[in-house]
């Protein structure tokens, strides 16, 4: 095993990969980085998936004798999508027994159309879960308004659920407390909680990309704020994820989590996601290295995960200088720029992103057959 990658497990952090092809699974490179790179799990989104097929000859060879039946571009994506989750749970089922269901989980994702349709949403999730029918799955629920009663329901269901597209503490709060909520519920329903399982995957670099464009701004103007802004360039993501992790442990350290532990109930593992580097002039490994904590995941693309391989630093990271997170985010604000501002925006274009209707693209590689 590498040694970096190995040492973050040893500090407490599971390591994902964020990435699914065909290819991936069938080459045998992504048993490769489960036995190599300490690599204990997977996320999936519609974008993987739609990139997935739309380059792979394997995928097109798999596309075909379903268009050629007749079926509908969306039900021929969820099939393929399905059958890959599969094969990766699969993977990762001897991790999943192995470490009793605490880690091994592969992601798949609730349409994003339906963020903001509760109902819908869960409708979804529950046929999802179904249909690829693995123990290690968790499906990928928004933390939309809409998004959070979902997440609360599918719990309190036996659903495990990987809550996605979280940049605000704010918004954060409230999936924990969906969570708890759930957990709650099915302790009082006498329903066991010792198998379920769900991450809260806090986004990271696309935080510093919208924070850095505000003060790239003030930078232009050239006015007595610009000193103070060039300091604050690449720190805002950072910041936020720290502040989230402390908001993690008080959530989980509290007498009211202590009775859930009496029935084996599990932490909601903070998910960092979005954490390849977007601005070159920053470290390729930054949103890794700061981001190291007990009972946290990071999911890497694999060219990041490849980087810190290479050169990477292991080194317990996000309790280190909370009060300076504090005050930079207190810099921000006396900046005039306003997180809940930022945040709310990049949840909005989250959504809008990730239902690129990738269904509807999809139409143009199944109309080819």
């Amino acid at each position: 095993m590498n040694p970096n990658t190995r040492k973050l497990h040893a500090l407490g952090q599971s390591l994902w990969l964020d990435n699914i092809t065909r290819k991936l699974l069938n080459s045998g490179t992504l048993k490769r980085y489960i036995t190599d790179l300490s690599v204990t799990g997977l996320t999936s989104n519609p974008t993987i998936f739609e990139e997935a097929i739309a380059t792979s000859d394997l995928d097109h060879d798999a596309i075909r004798p379903l268009a050629h039946a007749g079926w509908e571009p969306e039900l021929i994506f969820e099939s393929l999508a399905v059958e890959d989750v599969r094969a990766a749970s699969d993977l990762f089922l001897p991790l999943y027994e192995g470490s009793d269901g605490k880690d091994g989980f592969v992601s798949i994702e609730v349409s994003p159309r339906l963020a903001d349709d509760t109902q819908g949403t869960l409708v979804e999730a529950r046929r999802l879960w179904e249909s690829v029918n693995r123990p290690n799955l968790m499906v990928k629920i928004p933390a939309t308004e809409g998004g959070v009663p979902a997440i609360e329901q599918a719990i309190y269901e036996g659903i495990n659920v990987n809550v996605t597209l979280v940049f605000s503490l704010d918004r954060y709060s409230q999936v924990m407390e969906a969570y708890l909520r759930g957990l709650e519920r099915r302790v009082e329903a006498e329903r066991p909680i010792d198998r379920l399982a769900s991450v809260a995957s806090f986004f990271v670099s696309r935080v510093d990309t919208a924070v850095d464009g505000k003060l790239e701004a003030i930078l232009r103007d050239e006015g007595a704020h610009a000193p103070r802004a060039l300091a604050m360039l690449g720190k805002a993501a950072i910041a936020n994820a720290k502040l989230a992790y402390a908001q993690f442990k008080v959530a989980f350290g509290n007498p009211r989590f202590s009775r859930l532990l009496e029935y084996g109930g599990r932490t909601q593992r903070p998910l960092w996601a979005s954490t390849s580097t977007k601005n070159p002039a920053y470290s390729d490994v930054l949103y890794v290295e700061q981001l190291i904590g007990k009972g946290t995941v990071n999911t890497l693309p694999p060219k990041t995960l490849n980087l810190f391989r290479d050169h990477g630093r292991a080194e317990l990271s996000l309790e280190q200088d909370l009060a300076v997170a504090r005050a930079q985010l207190d810099s921000l604000a006396e900046l005039g720029i306003s997180m809940e501002a930022i945040t709310r925006d990049l949840e909005t274009d989250g959504v809008g992103a990730g239902a690129f209707d990738s269904v509807n693209d999809f139409q143009h590689i199944a109309v080819g057959y």
